[in-house]
C-alpha cells in the first residue's frame, strides 16, 4: 500500500463512509480528500456557498426539477426531491437561503446514474430552496418558495 493512501485512508476512517469507499477503492483517496465539505456547510449566503462548492456563479436552468411541497406543515422535516435533465450531471446540491447555514445537502453523482435525488431538510421559515447542479464543469441552478407553518430550525 502506498504512503498516500494509507494517509488518506487514516484521515479517511474518520469520515465514515467516505473512508470505507475509499478503503475498498470505490473512491481514490485524492478524491476522497479534494474537497473542504465544512467549510462549505458552514456558509452563510448563496454566492458564498457555490464558491465554496467549487464554482463561481450559476445559471438559471429550466432543466432541473425540485418537488416538494408549497406548503410545510413541520419545517423539521420537509421532503425535497431534485432532478437534472443536464447532461453529465456532476453533482446535485440543496440550498435554504433563510436557513443558518445555507448548504442543507450535498451529493455526488457518480457518472451513468440516473441524476436524481431525494432527502428530508429543515427550513426555519418560509424561504427560497435551490438545486444547485454541476454538470460538465458548469453550474446550474433553479429555485421554488416553501411556505413554512411551524419552522423547524429552533421555531
Amino acid at each position: 500500500m502506498n504512503k498516500g493512501r494509507r494517509k488518506a485512508l487514516q484521515q479517511g476512517a474518520g469520515l465514515g463512509l467516505l473512508g470505507a469507499l475509499a478503503a475498498i477503492g470505490l473512491v481514490r483517496p485524492e478524491d476522497a480528500l479534494a474537497q473542504d465539505w465544512k467549510a462549505a456547510f458552514e456558509t452563510k449566503t448563496l454566492p458564498d456557498t457555490i464558491k465554496a462548492l467549487g464554482g463561481t456563479t450559476a445559471t438559471d436552468s429550466k432543466d432541473i426539477t425540485i418537488t416538494a411541497p408549497d406548503i410545510a406543515e413541520n419545517g423539521a422535516v420537509v421532503p425535497v426531491a431534485v432532478a437534472s435533465a443536464i447532461p453529465k450531471t456532476e453533482s446535485i446540491s440543496i440550498l435554504v437561503e433563510k436557513n443558518p447555514n445555507t448548504l442543507a445537502a450535498s451529493f455526488t453523482i457518480p457518472a451513468g446514474t440516473d441524476p436524481a435525488i431525494g432527502t428530508r431538510v429543515k427550513l426555519g421559515q418560509t424561504s427560497n430552496v435551490y438545486a444547485l447542479v454541476k454538470a460538465d464543469g458548469k453550474w446550474y441552478m433553479a429555485g421554488k418558495e416553501i411556505k413554512v407553518t411551524l419552522g423547524g430550525c429552533g421555531g
